[in-house]
């Protein structure tokens, strides 16, 4: 569902030597940091396609979307574990998972993940509406099954192609509020899309050894390193002219084009610096401003919206 945040579950790590209760396990399969993530993008589309100050309705209608998408997210990231399960195994930062580890059977994660799925899809059907539940749908197919079972052990631009479903977020939000998919929801997409390559790869960068050891052709272990730092910085530049479209198209105004500059400009510092002498410490560090960097654009949006108003 989202490829975004995926190595925030490392300060799980050490906490897991010991076996987790029962229902941590269940809580640790949904990759709770990576869905907050998803979630708190899909709020951001809510907020902006409503003009004004959402109604009461509203409120409630946007509470069950985030119900829902949080269920359906969490459904594919189980799913994701399930799948995954020897290759988690074999890899440092997720051999704690309960699935990786055995304390979950591969029918316990696939009847959650399905309990999940179908009351994530039954909420959004019933209390916010058909589009979006469709579009969640596919956006769980997207990744855990296009991305997740096709791309990822295929190809070395499995994070291009598959980054299509984890930027689905605000376009699900947004379709939550106004039952339609538009132009600006689309814009919102396409920032997270071209912001999912830089983000992920500086992470492959410093984890290379647990790709090549888990045998997924990440760019690093199939193109090595140079390469994979001067796509970094350039898919940065190209970010940087994505992130304009939602001021030029008169979606947002000044406040959010000096955020997405100024922003844009630090990140692109950080991977010409990666390019220019790599280290693990400044790979590690790059792909922690990333985070950040999406979290304060999609703010900066929602505080130039309401300053409009």
């Amino acid at each position: 569902m989202s490829n975004t945040a995926a190595s925030t579950s490392e300060a799980l790590h050490l906490s897991a030597q010991r076996p987790l209760s029962r229902w941590r396990q269940y809580y640790a399969l949904t990759k709770p940091r990576v869905v907050q993530l998803i979630v708190f993008c899909a709020v951001i589309g809510m907020l902006l396609a409503v003009p004004g100050w959402p109604t009461e309705a509203q409120w409630l209608t946007a509470g069950a979307a985030c119900v829902g998408i949080w269920l359906v997210a969490a459904a594919a990231a189980a799913f994701n574990c399930l799948v995954e399960q020897h290759i988690d195994a074999r890899m440092k930062r997720t051999a704690w998972r309960p699935t990786a580890r055995g304390e979950l059977t591969r029918q316990q994660a696939l009847l959650f993940s399905a309990v999940l799925c179908g009351a994530g899809m039954l909420i959004l059907a019933v209390w916010v509406n058909l589009i979006t539940m469709w579009l969640t749908l596919a956006t769980f197919v997207g990744y855990a099954i296009v991305y997740t079972v096709m791309l990822k052990p295929m190809t070395p631009q499995n994070i291009v192609i598959g980054g299509a479903s984890g930027a689905m977020p605000p376009v699900l939000g947004w379709a939550a509020m106004r039952g339609a998919v538009e132009p600006e929801a689309m814009l919102l997409c396409l920032i997270i899309f071209l912001w999912t390559p830089p983000h992920f790869w500086a992470l492959a960068l410093y984890r290379v050894e647990d790709y090549a050891r888990a045998g997924l052709p990440m760019l690093p272990v199939t193109h090595g390193n140079a390469f994979t730092r001067l796509h970094v910085m350039l898919y940065t530049l190209i970010l940087l002219a994505g992130s304009l479209l939602p001021f030029i198209y008169g979606m947002s105004g000044w406040i959010y084009l000096v955020a997405a500059v100024g922003l844009g400009l630090t990140f692109f510092a950080y991977t010409f610096a990666l390019w220019r002498r790599y280290s693990d410490v400044l790979a590690r560090k790059t792909f922690r401003f990333s985070i950040i960097y999406l979290m304060l654009m999609f703010a900066a949006l929602l505080v130039d919206h309401y300053w409009t108003i």
